[in-house]
Parts: C-alpha cells; sequence; structure tokens
C-alpha cells in the first residue's frame, strides 16, 4: 500500500431499490426486487417490457424548478446522490481547491438526444432547444455536481461503459492517496429506459425478454437470459484519512486498492477466459496490499447474460486460485437491474456498508445452478458474516474490466 489513505464518509443514492442510500440498502438486505414493467413510456411494441426504473423521484427536493427543467434526468439524479452524499458526511468546511468530482455516465441524455431529434424532423434541425447539449453531454452531471458542491479541483467523467463507475470512484481514490486532492465526490449515474437505448439493447440480444420480474435478471442461474435495463445515480464522498479525522467524520469504509484493464478482445463480448478481468482484480489486490485470502466478499459485475457470468466466475477463480471456493460472491443487480455507468458506483456502496454492518447481500431469484457459475453465490438470502476485507468488480463494452477493493473501517 503506497500513499495517502483514503475513507468513504459519505454515501447517496437514487436507485430502483429506494430515493436515499439508506432507503436502497435497507432494500438490499430485505431481498428486494426493483424491476417492473415499463411506466416511462409505451413498451407495448416493443420486445422487452421490463425495467428496474426510479419512482417517485421529485428532482424539486434537491433543486428549484427551473434548475431541474435544465437538466437531464441522469443529472438529477446524480445531484440527489452527491447532495445526500454530503450531507451524509457533514462536511460543512473545505479547501475548494483541493476537492474534485469525478462522476461517470455511460449514456448521458439519452431521452433528451431522443426527443430534441423528433422536434428537429418536425420543426427543423436549427430550432431545437438550446439547452440541447448542455443538458445531454455525459459529463454535465459531474460539472452540475461541482457547481453545486463548490468543488474547484480535477472535475471529470469517465465514460467506460458499465465500469464506469466503477473507474470514476478509482481514479478518485487515486487522486486522493497520491495528493492531488483532500476530498472527492465520486459515482455515477444514468437514465437510459428509452425507446432507442431498450431498442438498441435488444437488437444486439443484452436484453432478458423474460416477462416475470422475478425471473428476468437472475445472474449465475442457469436460466439466465439477459440484463433488465435499471437507472439512478450513486455518489459517495471520500477524504483523506487526516483531512476526515480532523473534522471528526463518520467514516464507513477504507478503499485500499484499485485495477483497471482492458481486455484488447471484442467490442462487446469478454475475453472467454476472464484473463483481463482477472489482471484488474490481481492489481486491485496489489494495489492495495492485500493477500487474496484476506478477501471475503465479492460484489460481482454479474449481470445475468451467458457470457458475463461464466466469463466472470472463471476470472475470479484465476485471480483468487483456491481461495475462490472460500469466496461470498453476490450480484446485487438481481436486486437493481443493471444501471449501466452508475452501476460501478452502487456496487462499490453496497460493498462498503456490507463491511460496515456485517451483512453480505444476495443473489436473489436464483433457481437453477448453472455448472459454469459454480461459485458461492449467496443464493436468495443475505448472511450476517464479519469479513475484513472486500471487492466490487465491473466490466463494460470495449474489454473494460475494473476492480476496487475495501476494508471494513476500525477505530483502533
Amino acid at each position: 500500500m503506497n500513499g495517502r489513505r483514503v475513507v468513504i464518509t459519505g454515501l447517496g443514492a437514487v436507485t430502483p431499490l429506494g430515493l436515499t442510500m439508506e432507503e436502497s440498502w435497507q432494500a438490499v438486505r430485505r431481498g428486494e426486487c426493483g424491476i417492473g414493467p415499463i411506466t416511462q413510456y409505451d413498451a407495448a411494441g416493443q420486445k422487452v417490457k421490463l425495467a428496474a426504473e426510479v419512482r417517485g423521484f421529485d428532482p424539486e427536493r434537491y433543486m428549484s424548478r427551473m434548475d431541474a427543467r435544465h437538466m437531464g434526468r441522469f443529472t438529477q439524479f446524480a445531484l440527489a446522490a452527491a447532495r445526500q452524499a454530503l450531507d451524509d458526511a457533514q462536511m460543512t468546511a473545505f479547501d475548494p481547491d483541493r476537492c474534485g468530482v469525478t462522476v461517470s455516465s455511460g449514456i448521458g441524455g439519452q431521452i433528451i438526444t431522443e426527443s430534441e431529434h423528433q422536434r428537429g424532423m418536425e420543426r427543423g434541425f436549427d430550432r431545437v432547444s438550446p439547452f440541447y447539449i448542455p443538458t445531454a453531454i455525459s459529463n454535465m452531471a459531474a460539472g452540475q455536481v461541482a457547481i453545486a458542491a463548490g468543488f474547484r479541483g480535477m472535475c471529470t467523467c469517465p465514460v467506460t461503459a458499465c465500469a464506469g463507475g466503477s473507474n470514476a470512484v478509482g481514479d478518485a481514490f487515486h487522486s486522493i492517496r497520491d495528493g492531488y486532492a483532500d476530498a472527492m465526490l465520486c459515482g455515477g449515474t444514468e437514465a437510459s429506459i428509452t425507446p432507442l437505448a431498450i431498442g438498441g439493447f435488444t437488437s444486439m440480444k443484452a436484453l432478458t425478454q423474460a416477462t416475470d420480474p422475478q425471473r428476468a435478471s437472475i445472474p449465475f442461474d442457469a436460466d439466465r437470459s439477459g440484463f433488465v435495463m435499471g437507472e439512478g445515480a450513486c455518489v459517495l464522498l471520500l477524504e483523506e484519512l487526516e483531512h476526515a479525522q480532523a473534522r471528526g467524520a463518520r467514516i464507513v469504509a477504507e478503499i485500499v486498492g484499485y485495477g483497471a484493464t482492458c481486455d484488447a478482445y471484442h467490442m462487446t463480448a469478454p475475453a472467454p477466459d476472464g484473463a483481463g478481468a482477472a489482471r484488474a482484480m490481481a492489481m486491485a489486490l496489489a494495489d492495495g496490499g492485500v493477500r487474496a485470502e484476506e478477501i471475503g466478499y465479492v460484489n460481482a459485475h454479474g449481470t445475468s447474460t451467458q457470457l458475463n457470468d461464466a466469463c466472470e466466475t472463471a476470472a475470479v477463480k484465476k485471480a483468487f486460485g483456491a481461495h475462490a471456493g472460500r469466496l461470498m460472491v453476490s450480484s446485487t443487480k438481481s436486486m437493481t437491474g443493471h444501471m449501466l455507468g452508475a452501476a460501478g458506483a452502487v456496487e462499490a456502496a453496497y460493498t462498503a456498508l456490507a463491511l460496515r454492518d456485517g451483512f453480505i447481500p444476495a443473489t436473489i431469484n436464483y433457481r437453477t445452478p448453472d455448472p459454469a457459475c459454480d461459485l458461492d453465490v449467496v443464493a436468495n438470502t443475505g448472511r450476517r458474516v464479519q469479513i475484513g476485507a472486500a471487492m466490487s468488480n465491473s466490466l463494460g463494452f470495449g474489454g473494460h474490466n475494473v476492480s476496487l477493493v475495501l476494508k471494513r473501517w476500525e477505530d483502533a
């Protein structure tokens, strides 16, 4: 382990399971499913009928009506999660030049692009909204979070598909550890439950066409048939340890390792032997000075696609060797669906809370074992187990692989 120590002091989230981090985490502990029929548009003419939607979200709890009108849904989610994280951390005094933001979004304002294209077709493209570009671009969530927080340090938006949220957390961790910042708001956000996005993922056979919400997102199950589109945001406040302790902050967990690699293999398919993901896991362990045997739990990428779950299983075995058989490896996407650019962030937060509370989330709705996914997937019921270290994995189109290693915080 090199450099300064980095801890999590604030968490905020808007997910299909709840409108705050606490609501979402308690739903995870209860093993609830956030999947249901698509309500954001009429999906009658499409094959996919289910999604994991955020329900009951009121952006005006976090911003003015005028500001909300000039933000995409993905940005509204991110701003809400960031405000929650700052409130949770109770950080009121800080050097703005030593605080930064890194918030990912895989697709950004997809629904804005769709609606403005329709407007352009009807009225002429020179009459689209002047707010189209600044509300639709993927980095605007990070920019608006920085404006709201008053953080004037580095502000970035990793766009690495489904690995983006984890890259954001890892990049923020390294920025603090290596001395470039004292605090970072980091995470991911997504709002892509739209006709075009659902259609695009359907045509490439990535989404399940299941009609039963309880059998739609079923990671590691032999009957899995694709992922369920989710939406939402999660933002974590990371701080350098002494910075946090000096203000008496409550510490959730410590981040100690980050690994990022590329398969360099295929646009969408993971490398069959899981070698790239295994290298990311090994890199994260080495970065944190953590032995494989110290890890008790892995929050898997676990998308519920045939290729991902089998390849990730192979990767875990390659990275952990004989210890893989002793690991608990669950996928909370069984509850949240796949939140794309927000997935890695919310899963890192769940991993931190699992360490804090001594509770390992389940892979819910698991029924049919698959010999290609033969790890301990914590089937259907979460476990009260106190562990010292855990890992969170994210894998994205383009061959992106990211692993984060976290440790339980102990005051001693």
